[in-house]
């Protein structure tokens, strides 16, 4: 363990964080589209499509009401950020129309930081946000959703480590143990900003932390939207798989880590190898037709309406310049 963390630190002397964050990341890509490849061979595609019709009107209605709240929870997020900020001023439905575009459409494509700040400031500009504010306020919705993921994933585990285990190959004893470090790290994170007055950065640039009860706050909206997005994969199992709430909640979670940290648009094949690895097992088929459907409400549709929706308020925009230059 010691040479390998003297082994990154040197590494980071040499080129620099971002060519090992780069480096992160395209590991964990290769290393899932080789599970991912190993996962899908044999698999009776003509089968897939049969389990995807054999879905119950039900199971998809439902599903499409359990995305519907995950997304609309992603509205707080950019909410409870601006508040932090003391930006409270600033309309919700402005903010609501911040976190749903900049969250599918970054996503979606991969470069999470670089186009959701693009948007939120092409949003939040005329209100005075400048692009200081901005990286606060991407740093504080990240924070939620971090601190909501780590959460729920850390709860999931201790009831569930055997989910992990097939995962990362770690005991389940062992899984437990980094879940509970998890949650007690999280515990020591609301002790230290309980009074309010932490800060994070430096004097060039720094961001308010939340006190902790609204550190609680934060936790409880990560929940909300993960609780709710896990949901919505959930009861799109066939009840014959015989998969629990709670496997599916901790590989769900895990997946999404390792989606985001890959950088790969929408965590394509890193999230669905995550998912067929740790939920995986003679049922390859229905499994798969739960993804396709799962990525067609919750990625596919969102990021198609993120971005219509986006481009019909730059559309607007830029048809009301034009009235205010008049003729000419």
């Amino acid at each position: 363990m010691t040479a390998a963390l003297s082994a990154i630190r040197d590494w980071g002397r040499r080129f620099g964080w971002k060519s090992l964050g780069f480096a992160i990341s395209l590991a964990i890509a290769v290393i899932a589209f080789m599970a991912l490849s190993s996962a899908l061979k044999g698999v009776d595609f003509a089968e897939v499509l049969v389990a995807v019709q054999r879905t119950s009107p039900a199971s998809i209605a439902l599903s499409l009401a359990l995305v519907a709240i995950s997304y609309g929870s992603l509205t707080l997020y950019d909410r409870f950020a601006l508040r932090i900020l003391g930006r409270g001023d600033i309309p919700f439905r402005v903010a609501a129309l911040a976190s749903f575009t900049s969250f599918p459409i970054a996503h979606g494509t991969g470069a999470v930081l670089l186009v959701s700040s693009a948007i939120r400031y092409r949003i939040y500009a005329r209100y005075g946000i400048g692009v200081a504010d901005v990286a606060r306020i991407s740093f504080l919705t990240g924070l939620t959703f971090w601190l909501g993921n780590l959460t729920a994933l850390g709860l999931s585990v201790l009831h569930e480590p055997d989910a992990i285990s097939r995962i990362d190959r770690l005991a389940p004893v062992l899984n437990q143990s980094i879940a509970a470090a998890a949650l007690l790290g999280i515990v020591f994170y609301i002790g230290w900003t309980w009074r309010g007055n932490r800060v994070c950065g430096r004097r060039g640039w720094s961001v308010p932390l939340p006190s902790g009860r609204n550190v609680f706050l934060q936790i409880g909206i990560g929940l909300i939207d993960l609780g709710a997005a896990a949901l919505a994969m959930y009861v799109l199992i066939p009840e014959a798989l015989d998969i629990g709430m709670a496997r599916v909640m901790a590989v769900f979670i895990a997946a999404t880590l390792l989606g985001f940290a890959s950088h790969a648009p929408a965590g394509i094949g890193v999230f669905d190898a995550t998912i067929l690895i740790g939920l995986g097992g003679e049922h390859r088929e229905q499994l798969l037709a739960v993804l396709l459907l799962f990525r067609l409400f919750y990625h596919l549709t969102p990021f198609v309406l993120a971005l219509l929706l986006f481009g019909a308020v730059e559309a607007r925009r830029a048809v009301g310049r034009r009235r205010l230059s008049g003729p000419g």
